[in-house]
């Protein structure tokens, strides 16, 4: 080729390093060449996390527009950056050999915290974020930007135990710390430690040249990775981990998908015969969506949109996918539980009344005895599913009430003899033994649980809060104000809320489905 070819590199050494590799594979085959050396958006922006840019291909645009305009004839890339969707007029020329496909942990002084409940890890990768909370749920993730050069040096500056690189990065540039090791047991990113380069694709001449520095089996290997990641359709925004490799004539594939935090994780694993290996990506991904993955993928999709909806209990897989289209909820236990020993004293001799206001009480209860030694007469409850967990665990409840006080004036009425034992938390409220303490009736308290207040401060987006005990409300008041809406599971609830909050509203009937009812009705 008589003419010199332009290779377009980002700027950094990493960046040069690939290009530079790129440049003497090319020499190597006759061919001159001068590097272009570029400054793109990823490198510019360091004071927020990639996903929050909003940037598709953030370390490649730079270099397409360059291309596209004229000012350079090849870019190099690190492939692991390249969007699944080349811009139009831009297509892959070429792959080079794989170098090391593997993360690696750097780490300070030695490996000790990794059996340690808290740990500080730096990372600016979801998907490294994710796979670490995933292991490690109980350690902290800072975010980590910057070069090589730079991230090693800020984990050196900082307090952190480790930082994670990509282990082809620091070996290429022969910078690998002692105290470093390979995370074999994190999938890595699509295409991870390899280099590609990209061409115009009405420039054929040049593309014909590049295909003479193609590695054949890095390129399969690396397209059913980015196929399994275009089908999934993530991008830098979605923590997916893709590895294929090639080994005596069979090809394994390896695909993880996870939520942001790590507490949700999808795996595949498929192995084919090389030859019999094209419909692999295909199927490996819809085994994924198949098995949660869409959810999964919805979730992250709207993770952008600010949450409006908070629940201070957390809320399963199928109570979030009754929220409406305009509500983003999120949720957290603001109230723990500690279930107490319950000492044989109280349970000697049979009990003719029993009050038993919640599940907790009756997980309590079982806990400490079986169904059998409860010699229980008469059983009164608070709640429908309290009596359904009672009937199904315990025995058959005589009568139940909507919450507590209903269930103290119906006992004045209709008690059979004047004692009842209650089984209740450390907190509770006095409407149930103040009410029958004063008609007369003997109230024995058994504290067969302890409640914990465990709030958060929520995001000021949060335009309404669920509550479903007066705790609730106590353990949000510790780190809130009482703005916005009260959703409340029931009446007594809803009076506690009504301490703090001018707008209270009640669900139809006490379930957690009937309160998100109500809050989906406040959307319509």
């Amino acid at each position: 080729m008589s003419k010199i070819i332009r290779i377009g590199t980002r700027d950094s050494a990493l960046a040069l390093y690939q290009a530079k590799t790129v440049q003497n594979q090319l020499k190597e085959l006759g061919h001159q060449t001068v590097l272009v050396p570029l400054k793109s958006t990823g490198d510019i922006v360091l004071d927020k996390p990639l996903h929050e840019l909003g940037i598709t291909g953030i370390f490649t645009r730079t270099l397409d527009i360059a291309m596209l305009n004229g000012d350079i004839d090849i870019a190099v890339h690190s492939f692991k950056d390249v969007p699944t969707q080349l811009p139009t007029g831009i297509v892959q020329a070429a792959v080079v050999k794989r170098g090391n496909v593997r993360d690696t942990l750097v780490f300070k002084n030695n490996e000790e915290f990794l059996g340690s409940r808290h740990a500080i890890i730096a990372t600016g990768s979801l998907r490294r974020r994710a796979q670490w909370l995933n292991r490690f749920p109980t350690h902290t993730i800072v975010d980590l930007r910057g070069n090589v050069n730079t991230r090693l040096q800020k984990l050196e500056d900082s307090d952190w135990n480790g930082a994670i690189f990509a282990a082809a990065g620091i070996g290429r540039l022969d910078i690998r710390p002692e105290d470093a090791v390979n995370l074999d047991w994190m999938i890595p990113a699509p295409a991870q430690g390899t280099i590609m380069v990209v061409a115009l694709e009405e420039d054929t001449e040049t593309i014909e040249i590049l295909a003479e520095i193609n590695h054949k089996e890095t390129e399969i290997c690396t397209k059913i990775e980015r196929d399994f990641l275009r089908k999934l359709e993530g991008g830098c925004t979605a923590p997916i981990g893709a590895l294929a490799f090639i080994k005596d004539e069979e090809l394994t594939f390896e695909g993880i998908l996870l939520s942001k935090d790590g507490t949700k994780k999808i795996e595949v694993k498929r192995v084919k015969a090389v030859g019999e290996h094209h419909d692999i990506a295909d199927w490996c991904a819809n085994y994924i969506l198949d098995r949660g993955g869409n959810r999964l993928m919805d979730e992250l999709k709207e993770s952008h949109v600010k949450t409006n909806i908070y629940s201070t209990k957390s809320l399963t897989e199928d109570q979030r996918f009754l929220f409406s289209d305009k509500v983003k909820a999120e949720s957290s236990d603001f109230v723990k539980i500690s279930l107490n020993r319950i000492h044989p004293r109280f349970l000697k001799n049979e009990i003719e009344n029993v009050v038993i206001t919640s599940q907790n009480a009756v997980e309590a209860l079982l806990t400490n005895y079986s169904a059998v030694e409860l010699q229980f007469k008469n059983i009164y409850c608070v709640g429908r599913r309290t009596k359904k967990m009672i009937e199904k665990r315990i025995g058959e409840v005589l009568h139940t009430e909507k919450n507590a006080k209903k269930l103290a004036e119906y006992l004045v009425d209709f008690i059979e003899g004047t004692e009842v034992t209650y089984f209740c938390s450390d907190v509770r409220l006095d409407d149930l033994p103040e009410i029958l303490t004063k008609s007369g009736i003997k109230v024995n308290e058994v504290e067969a649980y302890q409640t914990k207040l465990d709030s958060i401060e929520l995001p000021e987006t949060v335009e309404g809060v669920m509550f479903y005990s007066p705790s609730t409300v106590q353990s949000y008041k510790k780190e809130n104000e009482g703005t916005g809406i009260a959703f409340c599971i029931g009446e007594t609830t809803a009076k506690e809320a009504s301490k703090h909050f001018d707008d209270v509203r009640i669900a139809k009937v006490p379930t957690v489905e009937s309160v998100i009812e109500l809050v989906n009705e406040h959307y319509v």
